[in-house]
């Protein structure tokens, strides 16, 4: 018996991959020869190709399609309806299956609702791709991205916070504690491992966004 959870309606292909507790909604589509994670959510009207490669704890909203080419590692959030390409010059009368290009997001990073992300690109572990911006060239880790064109406009602590940086290079989450460095335009976390999970007691939000920003 799987250990993961699906819809009746959701169709998992055999051949396909799927960690424990992982859950599969309304007519999320598994192909086969993805390969997923344990403590993933795929939403309402999600699709997965074949050598796909999802991490562990990666959450999927609904009407996302993850397409051939693409990694995504763990504690990954996939907003509603954003779109990750696959080729840079689709063309209907030219054929360039096998010739999809490379995504790669990394570890803790957010892409958020209706945001496009051209393929090729890398985006950075725990960057932030706000909601509706078209990226199409790399994200530095914790990199902050808005507008059409996508641009650089500032810095994401783990727990989704802008980073004031003082002017010895050093910022605090107000959320977390956590402090960061920034040097030559990379940021780093001094007080996290990159690789690792979030520790046990700081997963769950207690306050809103806004309400930090009131302090």
């Amino acid at each position: 018996m799987a250990d993961y959870y699906t819809h009746e309606s959701a169709i998992i292909n055999p051949g396909a991959e799927i960690g424990p507790d992982t859950k599969g909604w309304h007519f999320a589509h598994i192909c086969d020869g993805a390969v997923i994670g344990g403590g993933c959510s795929f939403g309402q009207n999600t699709m997965v190709s074949g050598g796909v490669k999802v991490g562990g704890n990666v959450k999927v909203q609904n009407n996302v399609a993850i397409y051939t080419g693409t990694e995504i590692e763990y504690d990954v959030f996939l907003g509603p309806s954003c779109v990750l390409t696959k080729v840079t010059n689709p063309r209907s009368q030219v054929v360039r299956c096998g010739l999809y290009e490379t995504t790669l997001i990394r570890r803790g990073a957010t892409v958020g609702a209706n945001a496009a992300v051209i393929c090729g690109t890398t985006i950075g572990r725990y960057a932030f791709i706000a909601a509706g911006a078209v990226v199409a060239r790399d994200v530095p880790d914790y990199g902050f991205i808005m507008g059409v064109p996508g641009r650089l406009q500032g810095w994401m602590s783990c727990h989704g916070h802008l980073l004031e940086f003082n002017d010895s290079g050093e910022a605090t989450c107000v959320e977390s504690g956590f402090r960061y460095q920034k040097r030559d335009e990379q940021v780093t976390c001094l007080d996290l491992d990159e690789e690792a999970p979030l520790p046990e007691d700081l997963p769950v939000g207690e306050r809103t966004y806004d309400d930090y920003n009131k302090l």
